[in-house]
């Protein structure tokens, strides 16, 4: 895959108001991989300073409940928010793995849920996530140390060391709440664009992020045939997205 396969104004299988549209050279409209049935399980990874009450998890649980499927939102924030690292998400994911029905498992992870997703599949593969065959990205934060330091930049990255946390705004409790330095030790360990994988996946990011760079998907999904990536005319949050991607789902989940 290289930037020239895409250009503004293409729509190849989207919908209408998206700009932009990434599919990889010599793939079809449908995604690479798309189930033929639905996973036995599907769970929702939300993100960093997020909950299961977010907008798009609540929206996608609806919408998989209508079609008599239930979508499982755990929450992440473990041991708690302050504490929080990457390594105990993933120990909370496979927990809800092994707490899920036999059978396939589908993973919908958004932002630092998709970086979720991605290393739990890698790194639980012998284990829980052995039943992982799909995995749906929503502006995955797949270099998320790097998406801090450049939003602190030197300074602020050397405050939050020497004071050891961070104060940051949480969506779910609209107010700051502080987060240990921990949670950056932890995830430096953790290289995402090293992880090869077969296991089919979706990518949707907004050409307009301003908190997760969507080069970053662009890297990744470079030669990974598994990987379809869909670049779209949108910010982080995606919530213009959401008829779009749950289209997509559908058809990647084989709903």
């Amino acid at each position: 895959m290289s930037e020239n396969i895409y250009k503004p104004g293409v729509h190849i299988g989207c919908a209408p108001k998206i700009g932009v549209c990434v599919m990889m050279e010599g793939i079809e409209n449908n995604p690479p991989g798309a189930a033929r049935v639905p996973p036995t399980t599907l769970i929702y990874l939300h993100g960093f300073a997020s909950s299961p009450a977010s907008a798009k998890a609540v929206e996608f649980q609806q919408r998989f409940a209508q079609r008599g499927l239930d979508l499982r939102v755990p929450d992440l924030n473990v041991p708690d928010f302050e504490h929080l690292t990457l390594t105990a998400v993933l120990a909370r994911v496979a927990e809800e793995a092994r707490a899920a029905a036999p059978g396939s498992i589908g993973l919908i992870g958004s932002s630092m849920g998709g970086l979720a997703a991605l290393h739990f599949a890698d790194r639980y593969r012998h284990a829980e996530a052995a039943q992982v065959t799909h995995l749906f990205l929503m502006a995955p934060a797949l270099d998320f140390a790097s998406n801090r330091a450049k939003a602190l930049g030197e300074r602020g990255l050397d405050t939050w060391r020497s004071s050891g946390y961070l104060t940051v705004h949480h969506h779910t409790y609209n107010e700051t709440r502080r987060v240990h330095y921990g949670l950056y030790e932890d995830i430096t360990r953790y290289d995402s664009f090293s992880v090869t994988l077969d296991t089919p996946m979706l990518i949707v990011h907004g050409v307009h992020d301003e908190s997760v760079d969507h080069q970053q998907s662009v890297r990744f999904a470079e030669d990974r045939p598994n990987v379809d990536l869909k670049l779209v005319d949108s910010d982080h949050k995606l919530l213009d997205q959401t008829d779009v991607m749950w289209d997509w789902m559908q058809t990647f989940f084989g709903v």
